[in-house]
């Protein structure tokens, strides 16, 4: 009878970290980390020498002096005395309201071009392949300044709406003025107004938010969960009967009577702008630097949507298009429900770095006057104080979270929509 042995165990020895391939690749990462810990090591300590000997020791004091510089463009109230901090803070909000508004334009956009660049209409299909190469093929700052430049020569000055003659008029019933200074629009106003809650008492940071404007997002909120439960429960009606109700007039019930009937609680009315001396007063401005950015950053950004959009499509299989015709479905709903739902899992990822992109330069805002962060923060609050080094590594840390952010935002909404394999 023969018997196996296990073959003894090998001893350990150092020449294993580099020979022996269960052993190198920990080795090689080790001595990579060790050596970025040193580097960065070095950095921080030659930083910290200089700014010594430069009498410059970082701290963060000047956040808390007067700005004394005006915001145009802003969300929040604002004087010249308020501090840098509510100065970068307010910027800040900027930077987000134009990132918001430009990736919800360019994604209805770029789909739209990107759906009829496939289109069987000769022209249409070239009418939008032209758009997409000469948005793609110039830098955005020469469309902000483009934009900016048509908006401030073409449009009418204020005192072209004066006179019993006037040359311009308002548009929309009387309601809205496009001049060369802004687009001035309705405000919303409250008549039975519940007031503001103030969270920080500092003037620094005082933010006040609208109880009015909370009680509605409440509303809506309630009512998107009830349109869901709704539809949850026609799915059940559908999956037991094999018919499905009628839920439109429902969930259109369940939407508009509770917003309709707080906004006559709260005693909701808009209040119209007027021209008073030499502008409009009144309402809402939306000034040109907003406009001009918006608007280019949406255009150009929705030209690489598009060819992402396309290349999504393309990438379904032409079956699903032949079924869905066998099935008798025109060629509109077999675009929405049964190709474009299979191209959001190739879709969503490159359009992610699309919206990073957006975001990343709207910080060109500058350009056209429109106080974002980098112009707050990382421009005239930065030359005022001197603090360079501080300032730059709170701008950089604000970029890094708004990106990382819409990274997970949309990696979940992927996450959502992506097809599960049995």
């Amino acid at each position: 009878m023969t018997t196996l042995t296990d073959p003894p165990k090998e001893s350990f020895r150092l020449s294993m970290l580099i020979y022996d391939t269960r052993y190198r690749s920990l080795t090689i990462q080790a001595v990579a980390m060790i050596g970025f810990m040193l580097l960065a090591a070095w950095l921080i300590n030659n930083t910290m020498v200089n700014l010594n000997t430069l009498g410059k020791q970082p701290e963060f004091g000047f956040l808390m002096e007067p700005a004394s510089y005006d915001i145009n463009q802003r969300l929040l109230e604002y004087s010249s005395r308020d501090t840098h901090l509510r100065a970068s803070f307010l910027g800040l909000l900027n930077t987000l309201l134009v990132a918001l508004l430009g990736c919800i334009t360019a994604t209805i956009i770029g789909v739209f071009v990107g759906v009829l660049r496939l289109s069987k209409n000769w022209i249409v299909a070239k009418i939008m392949t032209v758009y997409v190469e000469m948005f793609r093929n110039v830098p955005v700052l020469l469309w902000i300044v483009l934009a900016m430049a048509i908006l401030i020569e073409s449009l009418p000055a204020p005192r072209a709406f004066r006179g019993e003659t006037p040359s311009a008029t308002m548009n929309l019933f009387d309601t809205v003025a496009v001049t060369n200074r802004g687009v001035y629009v309705p405000e919303p106003l409250f008549s039975n107004s519940l007031g503001n809650i103030h969270l920080f008492g500092t003037s620094s940071m005082r933010f006040d938010i609208s109880l009015d404007l909370m009680l509605i997002l409440a509303v809506v909120v309630a009512s998107i969960f009830g349109i869901r439960a709704v539809n949850a429960q026609a799915k059940r009606i559908q999956e037991s009967t094999g018919d499905r109700p009628n839920t439109l007039w429902k969930n259109l019930a369940i939407f508009f009577v509770p917003l309709i009937v707080v906004l006559y609680a709260l005693g909701f009315h808009l209040g119209y702008p007027a021209l008073k001396g030499f502008n409009f007063q009144g309402g809402t401005h939306l000034r040109n630097s907003l406009i001009a950015l918006w608007l280019a950053l949406s255009l150009y950004t929705a030209a690489f949507i598009a060819e992402i959009v396309r290349g999504g499509i393309m990438a379904i299989s032409h079956g699903q298009t032949e079924a869905a015709n066998a099935l008798g479905l025109r060629p509109g709903k077999t675009m929405r429900l049964v190709i474009l739902p299979q191209a959001l899992r190739v879709i969503i990822p490159p359009m992610i770095s699309n919206y990073l992109n957006l975001t990343k330069n709207s910080s060109l805002a500058i350009a056209v006057g429109y106080m974002d962060i980098t112009g707050t923060l990382g421009g005239i609050t930065m030359n005022q104080t001197g603090r360079e080094l501080e300032c730059v590594l709170m701008l950089m840390a604000c970029y890094l979270i708004i990106s990382l952010s819409i990274s997970a935002v949309m990696n979940w909404y992927n996450n959502r929509v992506k097809l599960v394999e049995r």
